[in-house]
């Protein structure tokens, strides 16, 4: 049986890396099909549009999509092509796991820490965005709904749940916040109580930074609001040695978007260097959507074995000698065996 995933090789390293992913799928034996489409600067210079309407029916007729780095040109009114991707599937679960990994120059081993964001509301809607006439006052509005909040700490149990996990932290600012963050804890008091065997607790955000340096061994799954979500994640990104390291899974009803949280990185595109990890460990989210668990837990040990064992194959950024491609020369090899 295959399946036919929408693939956004992006922009800057992006197609690169995308490569590098789909051989190690192709490795893999999955089954998959892919059909190319274009989004972000690629796109803009083809089709005149960030994120052309064809991109989206495809994606929308797959129901699955992997997406390389996408660059959004810096003003000129541009939207961020990767908030109008989950706004338009209504991917309202963003799901960043920190996992260590060998090798690394991280400050933290055996750190294992999913951060549950919620993706379509709260501070990144930008609403009610003004600027007095004299440039002296920018106002933006926040604003939270009771269900999203409770649709993304109910997808954070639930993946505690199916992950065999044992704590979920809810993030927040209520204490000043008191309305949109207030909502958003008081809902997930209300959720915590339907499931007895996940043990709960609530930290407030900047505290929430703190621990996470001095001792990021209490956390298990965070869950939190949608602009507390993207510094945390990529906080806990640090954790592990950084971006290269870091997938990013968009989950909604009827869509799932899996992708590198890093950016496109122009200033290393074309020199073969850039690490496929990130971009790796989200296919492998990816055949965990599609229930290909097991494929998927092979390819985050053959990832695992190849920065241990092969170190002069993986790339600069974590301390190898190596190529993008003699790093997924390494995997396959490794898979194959």
């Amino acid at each position: 049986m295959s399946k036919t995933i929408a693939v956004i090789p992006g922009d800057g390293i992006g197609p690169e890396i995308m490569t590098a992913t789909l051989r190690v799928l192709d490795a893999l034996d999955c089954g998959l099909k892919y059909d190319f489409v274009d989004a972000g600067m690629v796109a803009l210079e083809k089709h005149g549009d960030l994120l052309p309407k064809a991109t989206l029916d495809r994606i929308a007729e797959h129901r699955v999509a992997l997406k390389g780095p996408l660059t959004t040109p810096i003003g000129g009114g541009f939207t961020s092509v990767n908030v109008t991707l989950r706004r338009h599937f209504d991917l309202y679960a963003n799901v960043r796991p920190a996992v260590s990994f060998p090798g690394t120059k991280a400050r933290f081993d055996n750190i294992d820490i999913i951060t549950v964001r919620e993706n379509t509301e709260g501070a990144y809607l930008s609403e009610g965005q003004t600027l007095s006439e004299d440039g002296e006052v920018a106002t933006s509005m926040i604003r939270v709904t009771r269900k999203g909040c409770a649709r993304i700490v109910r997808y954070a149990f639930e993946l505690a749940v199916k992950k065999g996990r044992k704590k979920v932290t809810a993030v927040h600012k209520a204490n000043i916040i008191k309305t949109a963050s207030g909502l958003f804890l008081n809902v997930a008091r209300e959720i915590a109580r339907e499931y007895p065997q996940i043990e709960f607790n609530e930290m407030i955000v900047d505290n929430t930074c703190m621990q996470l340096v001095m001792n990021p061994y209490q956390f298990d799954v965070i869950v939190t609001t949608n602009l507390f979500g993207d510094i945390l994640s990529d906080l806990c990104a640090g954790l592990v040695g950084g971006l290269g390291l870091a997938p990013g899974d968009n989950i909604g009803e009827h869509a799932a978007i899996f992708e590198a949280v890093h950016g496109s990185a122009p200033d290393i595109a074309g020199k073969g260097i850039a690490n496929p990890c990130a971009l790796l460990l989200a296919a492998a989210d990816m055949l965990d959507y599609l229930d290909m668990v097991a494929k998927g837990d092979r390819l985050r040990q053959a990832i695992r074995d190849t920065m241990t064992h092969d170190r002069d194959s993986v790339t600069p950024d974590i301390g190898g000698k190596g190529s993008t491609s003699s790093f997924a020369d390494a995997i396959v090899k490794r898979l194959a065996a």
